[in-house]
């Protein structure tokens, strides 16, 4: 599972590579991916920015019990 500091790092990545017209990315591993359009890479950036705002969201903390006597 990746932290939301790496997440944010391959968006900022991948966002700048599309704004600039180049379709292969290499990631801080070394590996490399190349994207065939730029819907894919636009679908990426989606899914990237979906894991953050998940990642991004306090935990919830109020719990509601619902109870009865059974009759």
């Amino acid at each position: 599972m990746a932290t939301l500091a790496q997440l944010q790092t391959w968006r900022d990545d991948l966002q700048d590579a599309r704004f600039s017209g180049v379709r292969t990315v290499r990631d801080s591993n070394g590996e490399e991916v190349t994207y065939k359009s730029d819907s894919e890479m636009r679908a990426a950036l989606a899914s990237i920015d979906s894991e953050i705002r998940r990642l991004s969201k306090p935990a919830s903390s109020t719990i509601h019990f619902q109870t009865s006597k059974g009759l």
